[in-house]
């Protein structure tokens, strides 16, 4: 047997066994040849996604969110870490605060860096008495300087919150984002299918219950602007998945009528076709979250952009996983279920087993990359019955044609 046969019949085996040829990590990654295999080992990722889920709902129920003042109302003072008597730091403004009231303070915290660097303390809410008597305390414990660079009282700056506009904006939120879940099935259903629906909302739940458990098990506050980043990190989610699902659907349009694939593998081949799209994605609209990160707490001290730029953070990072492997392998779990999806995986099947049995000679069914084989081909090998004997005026198949005879004594010129 030559080599070129060898290696071609090497060629079929991986077409039929549905095996990518090996290539370093960086070409697979790069060229998406579905060398990746995602949708092969789902259970494993219905497994992770469950564990990370169930660490989710844990921290929620057993260590809760810690709420901002927006939410739970009180009284903040904001004032200069720089005063004239030097700087303040967050032990000795408690220190301050116990001795004027007997109790610490919710809390104290360090906001900014450099000469914008400024000293927040959250309390209950105080009356105007309360509050002008700390300002007092303050100002003549640390003496923080104003914008001219001389110490003044007016540096330290108090504001009140009422517990009902948290509870305003949270109801606010909650419609806002029934109405956003409603759009996006009506759009997903009619531009794709039911399952592609239903998967999707199924990731949109996953980002939200695992993106909530982060914020309970690592403490961050919950601030009106927690709840905006959180809206909107479910629109980068839903983008993310609408991609791969799209590449789905490509791949997978009149896969009924050809037995080269089955439906998991050309979903797990879109997957791998826009991983580095996700990636790439992903990258992008991480780093100027954190950019924006860095601007605010290192900088500018602003709390409102710190909260906003951690919830998009953690959801950029959980919305690109759950794209990948919850949503599309749930979506294959869903279609498996039907009898369209699970007679052709059957026919695959059948037909690879004909082919791998057949290996070394020539195979009855043509398994070329764009063959497309019928039902009752790929179900039953073809019979060829020669005919009982070649006709007077024809050669038998596969015979070598008759030369003529030259006339001896004569070459050829």
């Amino acid at each position: 047997m030559s080599a070129k046969h060898s290696s071609e019949e090497a060629t079929v085996a991986e077409t039929a066994s549905g095996e990518a040829p090996k290539h370093s990590f960086f070409v697979r990654l790069y060229t998406g040849t579905g060398a990746f295999e995602v949708i092969g080992k789902r259970k494993l990722w219905y497994a992770v996604s469950g564990v990370i889920v169930g660490i989710s709902l844990l921290a929620m129920l057993v260590r809760g969110f810690t709420f901002g003042i927006d939410f739970e109302g009180g009284t903040k003072f904001s004032m200069p870490v720089d005063g004239a008597k030097g700087q303040a730091t967050t032990e000795q403004v408690e220190t301050v605060y116990s001795d004027t009231f007997g109790k610490p303070p919710e809390t104290v915290v360090i906001v900014g860096n450099g000469p914008s660097a400024t000293v927040q303390i959250r309390t209950e809410t105080l009356d105007n008495a309360d509050t002008e008597k700390l300002r007092v305390a303050l100002f003549d414990a640390f003496a923080p300087k104003g914008a001219n660079g001389e110490p003044s009282k007016q540096a330290i700056s108090d504001s009140a919150v009422s517990s009902t506009w948290g509870g305003q904006i949270t109801q606010k939120a909650l419609i806002a984002l029934v109405v956003f879940l409603v759009l996006v099935t009506i759009y997903i259903t009619l531009r794709y299918e039911r399952y592609m629906a239903l998967a999707a909302l199924a990731a949109l739940f996953f980002d939200l219950i695992v993106t909530a458990g982060v914020y309970a098990l690592v403490g961050f506050e919950v601030s009106p602007a927690t709840v905006i980043g959180l809206l909107t990190i479910l629109g980068f989610s839903l983008y993310d998945t609408v991609i791969v699902f799209d590449k789905v659907e490509e791949n997978t349009d009149g896969f009924e009528h050809t037995t080269r694939r089955t439906f998991a593998e050309q979903a797990n081949l879109a997957v791998n076709q826009t991983f580095m799209r996700s990636i790439n994605t992903s990258l992008i609209s991480a780093l100027p979250i954190i950019a924006l990160m860095v601007i605010a707490v290192w900088l500018l001290g602003v709390g409102t952009l710190q909260d906003l730029a951690l919830v998009q953070l953690v959801g950029v990072l959980v919305g690109t996983y759950s794209s990948i492997y919850f949503a599309t392998p749930l979506l294959v779990s869903l279609r498996e279920r039907t009898e369209l999806v699970s007679k052709h995986t059957k026919r695959v099947m059948r037909r690879r087993a004909a082919a791998a049995a057949k290996t070394g000679a020539d195979a009855d069914i043509d398994i070329d990359d764009d063959d497309t084989v019928d039902e009752s081909a790929a179900d039953e090998p073809k019979t060829v019955t020669a005919p009982a004997g070649p006709a007077p005026d024809k050669p038998a198949p596969g015979a070598r044609p008759n030369r003529p005879t030259r006339p001896s004594g004569k070459r050829r010129t």
